[in-house]
């Protein structure tokens, strides 16, 4: 017979829409659809959400289109019941700092989005903080998680790529303007004072990714851009777009591996995926985006002829193999709410918390200053 165990987990920020649609429909209400989380000791843990924000009306209609009967415009009450066991952050980014170092004092465990701060010494003091207070404490990297980085992951787990040469990554694709077509991301993206930019939004994302498959960042060159510096807002006004959004940048890795990867919210997709890393190696290369991944063994390369008076006849995309599913995948922010939840529930190990947040917020720091001083910048190890 198992026995129900219910966790009381504070979400802030679930208006949004990363919030909403990934953190509480796709990974809380799905583990509660499917009866809980087993916890494999005769346990379900129960996730009940506190819905937390700043319009009252728009959290009601929420947690009323739920089911859902807690809802709160006030963090500090939130945040000082003692039945609240995990606080969640998805706000912007300028508001998470100082909401997070509440909940730290608060005792409660924490879980957030990236970036974690607006500086490296922010992030910094959050993980020591929350280590001071020996509170659990993990930062999303969903994209270890996509079905295409898990089966690159495999590859590179099974020697596939021999010694692995340079990883190229193309992530993006065209964020409309707001004028004649509404725009898919929010205005603040867009306005560097309200912590906008691609760069302090995707490198966090390229550092973990190339951190956990590759090796640690060890240097960054970058040049960074304001394509578009004319947007509208979500009223229909104009307003000047300060924040980048474009990034350009050349990472070196522990061991010699040379990442390039570009960001851009000003580029036209010409690629199967919205983001796709190309990985060569002295065996073989794949080329993995969010869900597939293909490879070109050694064995299998073909033997190009550089001839530009005549037109290519190689197929060249035909001489990829897809890599096979062999699992079944899950939502990659279910999956990973799934491993913090065991980490808080039975004290599993966990190893993606306000640190490793920490060096995300770090890369985007020195990425900006990198462009601002025209030079590469080497990347120091950082720790509590």
């Amino acid at each position: 017979m198992t026995s129900r165990r219910t966790v009381r987990i504070a979400m802030n920020g679930v208006t949004g829409r990363m919030g909403y649609r990934q953190h509480l429909v796709r990974s809380l209400l799905a583990l509660r659809d499917q009866g809980g989380l087993d916890l494999g000791d005769g346990t379900t843990l129960w996730p009940e959400p506190v819905l937390v924000g700043r319009r009252d009306h728009a959290l009601k209609a929420m947690a009323d289109r739920h089911g859902l009967t807690e809802w709160s415009t006030d963090l500090d009450a939130v945040l000082a019941d003692p039945g609240v066991d995990i606080y969640f952050d998805a706000q912007v980014t300028s508001a998470r700092e100082e909401a997070i170092g509440k909940a730290i004092a608060a005792g409660k465990h924490i879980y957030t989005e990236k970036p974690t701060a607006t500086g490296l010494a922010g992030a910094l003091d959050l993980a020591r903080r929350a280590r001071a207070a020996g509170v659990k404490h993990g930062v999303v990297q969903d994209k270890l998680f996509l079905p295409g980085l898990l089966k690159l992951k495999r590859l590179l787990d099974g020697g596939f790529f021999g010694q692995v040469l340079s990883v190229r990554g193309e992530f993006g694709y065209w964020v409309f303007e707001g004028d004649w077509q509404s725009a898919q991301r929010p205005s603040w993206n867009y306005r560097r004072d309200d912590g906008g930019g691609i760069v302090v939004d995707m490198f966090p994302h390229w550092e973990y990714v190339l951190h956990e498959l590759f090796g640690r960042v060890t240097s960054v060159t970058a040049q960074t851009a304001t394509h578009i510096p004319r947007r509208w807002d979500e009223r229909g006004e104009p307003y000047a777009a300060t924040a980048d959004d474009a990034a350009y940048g050349i990472f070196q890795l522990e061991g010699g591996v040379i990442a390039q990867i570009n960001s851009s919210w000003a580029v036209r997709v010409h690629r199967d995926e919205l983001v796709e890393f190309q990985v060569d190696g002295t065996e073989g290369s794949a080329v993995a985006g969010l869900r597939d991944c293909r490879v070109q063994h050694r064995s299998s390369t073909p033997k190009p002829v550089w001839n530009p008076d005549l037109p290519a006849t190689e197929p060249f995309r035909a001489q990829w193999q897809e890599v096979p599913d062999n699992a079944t995948f899950d939502n990659g922010f279910k999956a990973q709410w799934e491993l913090f939840l065991r980490h808080v529930a039975l004290d599993e190990p966990y190893h993606w918390d306000l640190l490793a947040g920490a060096r995300g917020v770090q890369l985007a720091e020195l990425g900006l200053r990198s462009c601002a001083e025209g030079r590469r910048l080497d990347v120091p190890k950082i720790a509590l």
